[in-house]
């Protein structure tokens, strides 16, 4: 869903801020869009423990071995897309503000623009979709962008264009109720993004 403005090595990062980048990239994968039957396929082997991360993800397991890709993309067009509007308006600007495309996305831009990350061209959603931002998110921690991506950088992002909306989010997701398949993952991003708060809360 994104460019950069050059070419960038992701940097050497540690396995736990490689696992909180790859947890981004799977929840903006599953909110950007259905996943397909290979994406189901290796969410059902994925592993949990008694965590609430771990637990989250053993349910999210579960739903991906039972659920076919035909009834995840009706699951999505119900949640997110819908004849006119979906149940959801994944979308800062709305959570924020009641509207779509207001002040919240034009900070959004010009904090990207700052950054060096650009929206693709052929990329139609605004850039405060909530896939879009984990998307972001995982390759500030993994320093796929031309920026800064010390975790001081990582927190004013998270501050700026998360931290406020992500959770409440993610909980409407649970609770939607066109979601099946989706419940786990609302739960996995409610769980993941409270993690993240409290960790950057003593930064």
């Amino acid at each position: 869903m994104l460019n950069t403005a050059e070419v960038q090595c992701p940097r050497s990062i540690s396995d736990e801020d490689r696992a909180r980048a790859q947890i981004y990239q799977l929840l903006g994968v599953l909110l950007g869009n259905p996943p397909s039957a290979e994406l189901l396929e290796g969410l059902a082997s994925l592993e949990g423990d008694d965590t609430p991360l771990g637990s989250v993800s053993k349910n999210l397991a579960a739903l991906a071995q039972r659920t076919s890709s035909p009834d995840v993309e009706s699951e999505y067009n119900n949640l997110f897309v819908g004849l006119g509007r979906g149940e959801l308006l994944p979308y800062a600007s709305y959570y924020l503000t009641g509207f779509l495309n207001e002040k919240p996305l034009a900070e959004l831009r010009t904090d990207l623009l700052a950054r060096g990350i650009k929206a693709r061209s052929d990329v139609k959603e605004p850039e405060d979709h909530i896939g879009t931002l984990c998307e972001i998110m995982a390759g500030i921690i993994s320093g796929e962008f031309p920026c800064d991506s010390s975790l001081a950088s990582q927190k004013a992002f998270f501050d700026a264009h998360l931290a406020k909306w992500a959770a409440l989010f993610f909980t409407d997701l649970e609770e939607a109720q066109s979601a099946i398949f989706y419940t786990p993952v609302g739960s996995l991003g409610r769980v993941f993004i409270t993690i993240e708060a409290d960790a950057f809360a003593i930064q």
